[in-house]
């Protein structure tokens, strides 16, 4: 897939605010601090888009990006991080979760883990929530240039694993750098397989319509 187009649609704390619209949506996810953002302005092709930190948390927003005219990056708040509070973790749990369960328009999350760290039990809770829900999603492996190769296929294995504990085996997984632009197509390739195509007699009556113009 190339990206021709990235712009910010928009942003809501709540779910009830989420722009409505029927482009198909892939939402990202994970811990804060765990290179989500680096990551979206890697798939787009734009350093500034999603606004990157040192701070963690710094995603606060439900965050709407609509790509190629096609398709929608949902970009989710982080979760995880101590200096939250409980009332904002609260809060993270009840629009997040709204999202997640309720919007019909989305087609896949992305789950992003830290390669860097053996499983974390947050992470490990929160594939199992999105399992339990039926939500369809994938585990990306992120920052896979921090480690060694040995490191990064050593810590998946391990997560896959520890999912296993929870019964949950059929699951794609990606490993990215923001840095290196490792996994971008993979990525990329698996989005465009996931958007509707348009069907061959559409386009011959199309150019049809035009041919007698």
């Amino acid at each position: 897939m190339k990206i021709n187009s990235a712009r910010f649609r928009g942003s809501c704390r709540e779910y009830e605010s989420c722009p409505d619209s029927w482009l198909p949506e892939f939402a990202f996810v994970g811990r804060s601090n765990v290179g989500k953002s680096s990551l979206i302005n890697l798939l787009v092709d734009q350093k500034g888009l999603a606004k990157t930190s040192g701070v963690p948390g710094k995603t606060k927003l439900i965050n709407f990006f609509e790509v190629n005219e096609a398709w929608s990056l949902v970009d989710l708040p982080g979760y995880g991080y101590a200096k939250v509070s409980r009332d904002q973790q609260a809060e993270f749990n009840i629009h997040v979760s709204a999202y997640l369960t309720r919007r019909e328009n989305l087609k896949h999350v992305f789950l992003l883990v830290d390669s860097r760290l053996e499983p974390l039990d947050s992470d490990l809770a929160f594939v199992h929530w999105l399992d339990q829900c039926e939500v369809p999603f994938s585990i990306v492996f992120t920052k896979a240039d921090k480690s060694s190769k040995d490191t990064v296929v050593n810590h998946s294995q391990l997560f896959l694993m520890r999912m296993e504990e929870y019964k949950i085996s059929s699951t794609r997984t990606f490993s990215c750098s923001a840095k290196t632009k490792q996994g971008r197509g993979q990525l990329l390739e698996f989005i465009d397989s996931q958007l509707p195509k348009k069907s061959k007699k559409t386009t011959r009556v199309s150019l049809n319509w035009m041919n007698k113009r």
